[in-house]
């Protein structure tokens, strides 16, 4: 059903070069369109990047440290024993899944992810729900491990600790294999790149793949006028908005003139003094031009504009 990959002791490197092998439980939620932090574009890159990326902020660090803590809370609450895996899991039947995942449930057909949330985000989890990206991740595990139940525990920090149980669901497991086995072999074994999405990481993208213009390299616009058209009068609606948002904070303003704060039960508003410090770069490339020479730094990048014609 799944091959078993030893994790115990593998260095950091290997095992990120090892989760662009396949997609990952976190993966299947931004391949969905379900992860408000991540989209197929991401995964894509992710995977088809050259070297590996080490992604590492506080959210990721406090999820990490508190991992065994969540475990253990696990625990106490459903009164099941976890233990580690330390093994990464590809599924036999479509290698293009792997699943490393938090902790099995011992004597139990059962696997455990553990969370941590902020406070901010403790309205998803009201009333037993479970954010849709997580719920797929849990899924994941299952069609990969071909176990039938996973828990999800988690930590609101400050406020609650909270778990909950899924079962195996055949034709949500079966629509998600189709999912990811379709954007493995059309996207990212092909090579091809995902669908525009409105992220920063598909510019990014973007820039990567065509990042120099052919000189004087002409394409027949075809079959973009309606999107061109919304395109002028999302523009329109900007720029009324922005216009709008102006005049509320020129009120404001007005009404702090040379008050540094201002607030109420709801709001906090500073208008303070700042000093920036900026080199004279004309000036000293006029007047000192070896050293502007000398420092100068070229770099290189495309230039999207759109004008009538």
């Amino acid at each position: 059903m799944y091959e078993k990959i030893p994790t115990a002791g593998m260095a950091r490197e290997e095992w990120l070069k090892l989760c662009k092998t396949g997609i990952g439980g976190s993966d299947a939620g931004a391949i969905c369109g379900l992860n408000p932090y991540s989209s197929p574009m991401k995964v894509f890159w992710d995977k088809t990047a050259d070297g590996v990326e080490e992604r590492d902020n506080e959210a990721i660090r406090i999820g990490n440290d508190l991992e065994q803590y969540v475990a253990v809370r696990f625990m106490e609450a459903a009164g099941l024993k976890v233990r580690r895996s330390n093994y990464m899991y590809r599924s036999k039947g479509h290698p293009y899944m792997i699943a490393d995942v938090d902790r099995l449930v011992v004597g139990e057909d059962a696997g455990l992810e553990c969370k941590t949330a902020s406070a901010y985000n403790a309205d998803k989890w009201a009333d037993g729900k479970i954010p849709p990206h997580y719920a797929i991740q849990c899924y994941h595990y299952m069609a990969v491990t071909g176990k039938r139940t996973w828990y999800i525990a988690a930590v609101i920090l400050g406020r609650e600790f909270v778990y909950h149980k899924l079962t195996w669901d055949d034709a949500l497991i079966q629509q998600l294999i189709e999912a990811e086995g379709e954007f493995w072999n059309d996207h990212i074994a092909a090579g091809r790149i995902p669908d525009p999405d409105g992220s920063e990481i598909y510019d990014s993208v973007l820039e990567q793949y065509f990042h120099t213009a052919k000189k004087a390299s002409v394409v027949e616009l075809v079959g973009f006028d309606a999107r061109l058209a919304r395109r002028e009068e999302i523009l329109r609606f900007i720029e009324e908005l922005q216009s709008e948002q102006k005049q509320i904070e020129q009120e404001i303003k007005l009404f702090m003139q040379d008050s540094e704060l201002a607030s109420n039960g709801y709001y906090k508003v500073s208008w303070s003094n700042v000093e920036t410090t900026r080199l004279d770069t004309k000036r000293i490339k006029q007047e000192q031009p070896e050293i502007y020479q000398n420092y100068a730094k070229v770099t290189s990048s495309r230039r999207f504009q759109i004008k009538a014609a």
